[in-house]
């Protein structure tokens, strides 16, 4: 072969990547905080060669998470409680931008965006529908809401080829539900949406407890995520005066908002965080691997989950972790070894896993190292993150695995 012919080839290969059709994917979320979980995902699946969209009601996470993703935004107000109305606009609106973008795949997560975006892909035939099943809101439902939500989250995963589960537990009771086919849902390695970022989540020192007043040798007790009963922040609360009890010198860091969502803190609650002498509350926190660094231990009474991953950076950071025995929750400690379980609802069974940890700091530090192993062999972001990215891929057929590869950055 000449080196004329050669060149040929690779000016013709060259062009053929340059032209190559963006194998285009949408993402689809309800509500703007919701982008926190995907950070990194994003961003991976823009590096395998996909054209991600984001969709997803607007606010300044959308805007933010887009742009540090480098991947597109497209703003649909959802509402995240039962609405026909605005239901049937967001609808149409994920349905006309569907037609006008035509992406390969769609993957639409949470209970409304899971509902409408897979029923308008489904309606379409977008080649790869996945519904990613983050968690189940039904679970703290009863009644009339219940028997909606179920049905909602049956629709979503019957419109999808593939339903993902976050843990293990999650599958579990989704089947046991009847929300699909066990064939039909999916698991990637250990779970979890994007892994932990085990170099900025570590152990290591922090600046926090000097900026928000507390002693370096006084005992700080976290919680990080929405303040919300579905959190278990009341229970929280209540258990936090039962340790107080036993030591008076004890802080409660919360690290997170007051969300305006169903499952809202009364304004009493509201009032006694803001007016309790032993509680540093801080509002929203971009960044939050410094703050764990300023506790002892994180404690997450969750009513619901789908794999939580504030306990995943907590035991990167080198804390042991108090959760409940939730789906979701249950599946990111090891019992006895990295942490503890607690039923959940119960604010004297946190408190006293609370209080067994206070009073032994051999047992903490242990616990905590056992963690930190465990989510490095398991939960680092650059495994979970390859999964995922395969998984995406492996939906593909030839040629269109063959435009990816032609449109993945070299």
């Amino acid at each position: 072969m000449s080196m004329a012919t050669t060149l040929k080839e690779e000016s013709e290969a060259k062009t053929r990547a340059r032209t190559a059709k963006p194998v285009r994917m949408v993402v689809g979320i309800t509500s703007a905080q919701t982008c926190l979980v995907l950070t990194g995902r994003l961003r991976a699946l823009r590096l395998a060669g996909f054209q991600v969209t984001l969709v997803s009601s607007p606010g300044d996470l959308l805007t933010r998470i887009t742009d540090a993703e480098a991947v597109r935004a497209k703003p649909i107000a959802m509402r995240r409680g039962i609405a026909p109305l605005a239901d049937f606009q967001a609808f149409f609106s994920i349905f006309f931008y569907l037609v006008r973008h035509r992406p390969l795949i769609v993957d639409f997560g949470t209970p409304k965006a899971g509902m409408l975006g897979n029923l308008a892909a489904w309606m379409l035939r977008i080649p790869h529908r996945v519904y990613t099943l983050r968690g189940l809101k039904l679970e703290s439902a009863s009644g009339r809401k219940r028997r909606l939500l179920l049905w909602a989250e049956r629709v979503s995963a019957y419109c999808a080829q593939v339903v993902l589960c976050n843990s293990a537990s999650l599958r579990r009771e989704a089947i046991a539900l009847g929300i699909a086919p066990e064939a039909k849902l999916r698991i990637l390695g250990d779970g979890s949406s994007n892994g932990v970022d085990t170099d900025r989540f570590c152990p290591g020192r922090s600046e926090v407890r000097s900026r928000l007043n507390i002693p370096a040798s006084d005992p700080v007790v976290g919680f990080v995520g929405r303040l919300t009963q579905d959190k278990g922040v009341p229970e929280l609360l209540e258990a936090f005066e039962r340790v107080l009890n036993r030591f008076p010198n004890c802080w409660l860091l919360l690290v997170g908002w007051f969300d305006a969502s169903e499952d809202a803190l009364s304004v009493h609650l509201r009032a006694r965080i803001a007016d309790h002498p032993r509680i540093r509350h801080t509002g929203f926190v971009m960044d939050t691997a410094e703050y764990y660094r300023a506790m002892d231990l994180l404690i997450l009474p969750t009513h619901r989950e789908g794999f939580p991953n504030v306990v995943l950076e907590a035991a990167a950071s080198g804390l042991p972790v108090v959760t409940t025995e939730s789906t979701g929750a249950r599946d990111a400690v090891i019992p006895e070894v990295t942490g503890l379980l607690v039923p959940p609802g119960y604010p004297e069974a946190i408190a006293e896993a609370a209080l067994e940890l206070l009073g032994n700091r051999e047992k903490r530090f242990r616990m905590g190292t056992a963690a930190r192993v465990w989510v490095l062999e398991r939960f680092s972001n650059e495994r979970v993150l390859a999964l995922a990215t395969e998984f995406y891929k492996s939906l593909l057929r030839p040629k269109e695995a063959a435009r990816l590869a032609a449109n993945e950055p070299k």
